[in-house]
């Protein structure tokens, strides 16, 4: 029997392609096909186990050299149960292998298949026991039984492949399944053209399929990896030089600077000189706005090296064009921030219609979900009639019921809440398409920039503005120190006492429930209470979460900015846009829960005002975990572009493509946007040039449906969401 490529995966029979299906939502066998071993264990070799530590996956071939049945008491039922002891020999060391039975049953069965000579593959996680390391009940496969030891070894490949599980499928599952299917498919369709294979001297994508499932060698397993990497890469480039197209090709309507207007007014008034990386990318930005095509630009940089302030000169430059600006912020908390902070630096040039307000002046409007009718229907108004040049909004800038006069910018800040899809919703608001401004405070490394941002020219502010103070970050590690804590609060009350303000960051509110695993992590509501009536009495300690309404949330938020407020007890609601000066410390407890980036931006609310800060992570976590190695890269340097690899290297680097930009789901499987730049900058060349001789892609068909594939995964995930 001979099955296609696109077949659907029921065709292989069987439970175990019910299951595949069941488990992973496997459609086809080319879904199955793409799901690639994990790593690869070569024949007889033992890892070294020096360099493992406790929790790590371990997969082994060995030969059973000793088998034990011992019978024990159970703690929790009080009743005999059994287990069968191993050693199991690789090249270079034994170990130890424990599995359990309840019944005498499954251990005698156990134990016969366990004879002394048998050889197995064998794999689970380490786990440090009675001064060793052990398996416990590790999945296994045995080649061979007593005796046929040489035999079995022949016939085993010199990689055997281990396959990320999926659901109830394991390994060894997925490997009969995916065997069958390499011995019945015909042959598989390249998605690269013959050209550009041949000229980068790659594998047919047929070829390249079966070494990557069934290498011989490291050789034909490394000629895979290659082809398969330039095939995401490609593809991936391939869309986004697509999109890059499409906007070239858009009509936009010019917004040049215009002399005498509220942007040279705004300029004069000023009260300090701006960085010279703010000029440039200003700049940058002024004669894109002036262009008859959509500027689409990702403006990213430190934590406060000024991207509002450039982000606002742009918005009224088109508003000096007679055009109308909208910024979509991702929480009601920065919104409100972004208001404040720009009602308070344009003055009466942002009092546009009201009494006082500057002859040039506009007006600027807020719009969020959670508003009340009135104030809700006067801000849609505003935006509707263009009395509003700049709309600051959520959200709820993206329904449909709220339209513009004249869209000409839209500016979208921090730009990993939003896809690329929720982008297209607010720019369809525009008469022609607008000029997009994408911002981000977590630094990029220029080949993830290539990437995830590939439909968008990169500028990127790296100085600061001058009067930053230093900030010193520590680790206070309280598993091992628990009375560290204590000095925690102390350098807060004297920081208090010198007039300055502090930041208390919890992972949790405090009315969802606590996590299934793991510590108990601290919460806002049982925190703040416990503080202002313990170390921190006499304090005046307010708190602040996403659960709050909008009213109260301005209100403790106005009341901390006018030093009103001695410590903020937080979530991360805090983490992007909140700008007081006079904060100075930061207290972020189960710092190991936060990611590398979100560490670096909520460290970034401190220090802002000249004076030096002080940030704390307090952690449970082990001294030798990833999570403390984390915790101490993030305590060990303030550059975010080296903080971000680092984050990157450690959740890899996401469905780089669309609205889902976490680890989980990422469309690369090969290629790593960190250290294959080399293939991405060809790919991004070649996909261009390719795009200009065939624009349909009718010459490649192949290559259109992989790319109309990801297409359409990006629509459907951002329907999903809603």
């Amino acid at each position: 029997m001979r099955i296609e490529w696109s077949s659907p995966l029921t065709v292989l029979g069987g439970k175990q392609a019910d299951k595949v299906v069941k488990e992973t939502g496997f459609a086809t066998v080319a879904d199955l096909l793409a799901h690639y071993p994990r790593t690869y264990v070569e024949k007889g070799r033992l890892s070294e186990l020096a360099d493992l530590v406790e929790g790590d996956l371990l997969s082994m071939v060995g030969e059973v050299v000793r088998s034990e049945l011992k019978t024990y008491t159970d703690r929790r039922t009080q009743r005999q149960a059994y287990r069968v002891l191993l050693q199991v020999k690789g090249e270079g060391g034994t170990l130890a292998m424990t599995f359990f039975a309840k019944s005498r049953g499954v251990a005698t069965f156990h134990e016969n298949v366990f004879r002394p000579g048998a050889i197995g593959m064998f794999s689970g996680k380490l786990k440090w026991f009675n001064g060793r390391w052990d398996l416990n009940n590790p999945n296994y496969r045995m080649y061979g039984a007593e005796g046929d030891a040489a035999e079995a070894l022949a016939k085993m490949p010199d990689l055997i492949p281990v396959y990320p599980a999926a659901g109830k499928v394991d390994s060894w599952g997925l490997e009969e399944l995916i065997g069958l299917a390499l011995d019945l498919v015909e042959e598989i369709p390249d998605p690269l053209p013959g050209a550009i294979r041949q000229e980068r001297e790659l594998l047919t994508a047929d070829q390249a399929l079966r070494w990557i499932h069934r290498p011989d060698d490291h050789r034909q397993l490394g000629a895979a990896r290659k082809r398969l990497k330039y095939d995401e890469a490609f593809v991936t480039q391939m869309v986004l030089a697509r999109r890059r197209a499409e906007h070239r090709a858009e009509p936009a309507t010019p917004r040049p600077r215009a002399a005498g207007g509220i942007l040279d007014a705004f300029d004069g008034r000023l009260p300090f000189t701006l960085t010279a990386g703010q000029v440039r990318v200003g700049d940058e930005i002024a004669t894109e706005l002036a262009t008859p095509h959509p500027m689409h630009r990702l403006l990213q940089g430190e934590v406060g090296s000024g991207k509002t302030l450039v982000a606002l000169r742009a918005m009224l430059q088109v508003v000096d064009a007679g055009g109308q600006a909208a910024l979509l912020a991702p929480t009601e908390v920065l919104a409100q921030q972004h208001l404040r902070s720009m009602r308070a630096m344009l003055g009466d040039l942002g009092e546009g219609g009201q009494l006082g307000g500057a002859e040039v002046a506009t007006r600027v409007t807020l719009l969020t979900g959670s508003m009340n009718t009135a104030t809700r229907r006067q801000a849609m108004l505003d935006a509707a009639s263009g009395e509003a040049g700049i709309v600051i909004g959520t959200h709820a800038l993206l329904e449909d019921k709220v339209q513009f006069c004249d869209l000409g910018l839209v500016v979208v800040d921090e730009q990993h809440r939003f896809g690329v899809e929720q982008r297209a919703a607010l720019t369809g608001k525009a008469g022609t398409p607008p000029h997009v401004l994408v911002m981000t405070a977590t630094p990029i490394p220029r080949t993830v920039a290539m990437t995830v941002f590939g439909d968008l020219d990169t500028s990127t502010l790296a100085e600061l503005p001058a009067g930053r103070g230093e900030i010193q970050t520590s680790v206070v590690p309280v598993r091992v120190q628990p009375a560290w804590l204590h000095r925690a609060w102390t350098r807060i009350r004297e920081e208090v006492g010198k007039g300055r303000q502090a930041y208390v960051v919890c992972a949790r509110i405090g009315d969802e429930p606590p996590p299934e695993e793991g510590p108990d992590l601290h919460s806002v509501e049982d925190l703040a209470p416990e503080l202002s009536g313990g170390p921190l009495a006499g304090l005046r300690v307010e708190k602040l979460h996403g659960r709050m309404t909008p009213d109260d949330k301005d209100r403790v938020m106005q009341a901390f900015a006018a030093g009103r407020v001695d410590v903020l007890v937080s979530t991360t609601v805090i983490e992007v846009g909140v700008d007081v000066p006079n904060s100075t410390v930061m207290v972020i407890m189960d710092a190991d829960r936060f990611g590398v980036s979100q560490l670096h931006q909520l460290r970034g609310r401190i220090g802002r005002g000249g004076h030096a800060g002080l940030c704390l992570l307090i952690t449970t976590a082990a001294p030798d975990s990833p999570s403390m190695e984390r915790l101490t890269a993030v305590a060990g340097t303030r550059d975010g572009f080296e903080l971000s690899r680092i984050d990157l290297e450690q959740r890899r680097e996401g469905n780089v493509l669309g609205v889902e930009q976490s680890g989980r789901r990422s469309f690369l499987k090969q290629l790593s946007v960190l250290h294959d730049e080399d293939v991405i900058v060809a790919a991004r060349e070649e996909a261009a040039a390719y795009l200009e001789q065939d624009p349909d892609l009718t010459g490649a068909p192949v290559l259109a449906a992989a790319v109309a594939a990801i297409e359409d995964s990006e629509r459907a995930a951002y329907l999903d969401k809603g």
